[in-house]
């Protein structure tokens, strides 16, 4: 049975929520029809991925940023290839 696999392997997780954000949130129909752990599991899954995405963008702005840093670096790197005629 697949549900109950799914369930061995997550953990349960005590979170404090306001009471006028807990109503808002059981008011919402997804949540309604999916239940609050699956919406939970979908939006905290969600935060994850902007925050790597986040992470990456910094990283190339980091390391490609810098125009003068790029430039030194492909110096040369023109001649190199063949360019096909128009």
């Amino acid at each position: 049975m697949v549900f109950s696999t799914y369930i061995i392997n997550m953990k349960p997780v005590q979170m404090l929520i306001d009471d006028e954000l807990l109503a808002d949130l059981d008011a919402d129909e997804e949540v309604r029809q999916s239940g609050r752990s699956k919406v939970m599991r979908r939006l905290i899954a969600g935060y994850l991925e902007s925050r790597r995405e986040a992470q990456l963008d910094a990283q190339y702005r980091q390391g490609y940023g810098d125009p003068l840093r790029v430039a030194e670096e492909l110096e040369g790197w023109a001649e190199e290839g063949t360019w096909p005629e128009e």
